[in-house]
């Protein structure tokens, strides 16, 4: 991607207002919020320590959860200025607000090398508007603006893309460089054979994508829910499982499109099936089905040892596994079987594995497969819409090289 990068600017003594990624999980405990998972903080880390070490003011902007346009408490920042106060080992100053006096006031007490984050930037409105107004507001609490929100950079926001514009130089960083060259440059020539598998509910969710990645992909792995949409369109019986009855025609056009383009496009042969539905319970009876149905009554809720057989033998032979989406509802350790396998073959692999974000991120995640995947995507929608072709506004709105 030919856009300026962090590492390329001259920081030294320079307010740099950076978009971070701090939309993170919290509970509740004694009437506080507690982060349950730094991920997203720990992923800010390297752009932040770069920063610091070429000697700038570094003042961190975020959003956190939905505030719905108005200061929330819930969802203050705080907490997270806390934690990462710990994790840098360095004080983080916190502005009360991120625009206006309070932000002023911490922004100028800052010498380089120090750390300021400033308070959410969805308790305004303006922000989701991408309102000039509001994103010159914050323009004025830096001189220079790096993107490294990249979980946030399929969203045309102030603090995501508009206030680039009031900025001299708008640069991405570390991490939005990373995702940049996996989910884009490392994709636009893959090792080969370049294996994709596909899961998730929806095939109207993931239609721009099978066609986009239909250009590059050598075989393709269907699992989730969305198979049995393509088992309803070929005639094959999908009992009570998931499906988009109104898909069906698209369903025939990606299976006729895969042929003509001489993609193998694989299918579940077998599937686990339970008797329950939608939204499944743990302890309920289950049964492999037949090869290529399902059974009357029954619903398909992962994919079955023979599909996992085959699934693995593909995996085996690529240089390049592109993986979005489990291939069953993992979250019920019933049907986590083929999601495990399937991850497991992925993470033993000698290819080059990329994991988009979502949902997959979190299985592999929850089989302790992470360490072993050459990259992890931290963002499920800004991935996706990647993986389709799409220009993100936040990187459409940084300095060309």
């Amino acid at each position: 991607m030919a856009k300026i990068s962090v590492r390329d600017l001259d920081v030294h003594g320079k307010r740099v207002l950076v978009r971070v990624d701090f939309n993170v999980p919290t509970e509740e405990v004694d009437g506080q919020q507690r982060i349950t998972d730094d991920t997203r903080i720990v992923e800010s880390l390297p752009t932040i320590k770069l920063l610091r070490e070429k000697g700038a003011k570094v003042i961190l902007m975020a959003h956190f959860g939905r505030p719905k346009g108005k200061p929330t408490p819930k969802y203050s920042l705080q907490p997270v200025a806390v934690r990462l106060a710990e994790l840098i080992g360095y004080p983080v100053a916190f502005a009360t607000d991120c625009i206006g006096e309070p932000a002023k006031g911490v922004v100028d007490s800052l010498q380089p090398g120090d750390v300021a984050l400033l308070e959410n930037v969805r308790f305004y409105s303006e922000e989701e508007a991408n309102d000039a107004d509001f994103a010159k507001k914050l323009a004025a609490n830096g001189d220079v603006y790096v993107n490294d929100a990249f979980g946030a950079a399929h969203r045309a926001h102030a603090s995501t893309a508009g206030v680039a514009a009031y900025l001299p130089v708008a640069a991405m960083g570390l991490l939005m460089e990373k995702e940049l060259k996996y989910l884009v440059d490392e994709l636009a020539n893959p090792a080969r054979p370049f294996v994709v598998i596909l899961g998730g509910s929806k095939v109207s969710s993931k239609i721009t994508v099978i066609k986009s990645l239909m250009e590059k992909a050598d075989t393709i792995l269907i699992g989730g829910a969305m198979a049995y949409t393509f088992y309803l369109a070929q005639g094959l019986p999908v009992g009570k499982s998931m499906v988009e009855a109104d898909k069906v025609e698209l369903a025939n056009e990606i299976l006729a499109l895969a042929k003509q383009k001489g993609i193998k496009f694989l299918l579940p042969v077998d599937s686990v099936e339970t008797q329950d539905s939608f939204p499944f319970k743990a302890n309920l009876p289950t049964q492999v089905s037949a090869l290529n149905s399902v059974s009357e009554g029954w619903a398909g809720v992962d994919v079955g040892p023979e599909t996992v057989k085959q699934y693995v033998a593909e995996i085996a032979t690529a240089g390049t596994v592109l993986w979005n989406g489990p291939v069953g509802v993992f979250e019920v350790p019933a049907f986590a079987t083929g999601t495990k396998e399937v991850g497991e073959a992925v993470a033993n692999s000698k290819a080059k594995s990329i994991v988009g974000g979502g949902d997959s991120v979190t299985a592999v995640k929850q089989f302790g497969l992470a360490d072993k995947m050459t990259f992890i995507s931290t963002g499920g929608g800004a991935s996706l819409e990647l993986l389709e072709g799409r220009e993100l506004p936040g990187v459409a709105a940084l300095t060309n090289q």
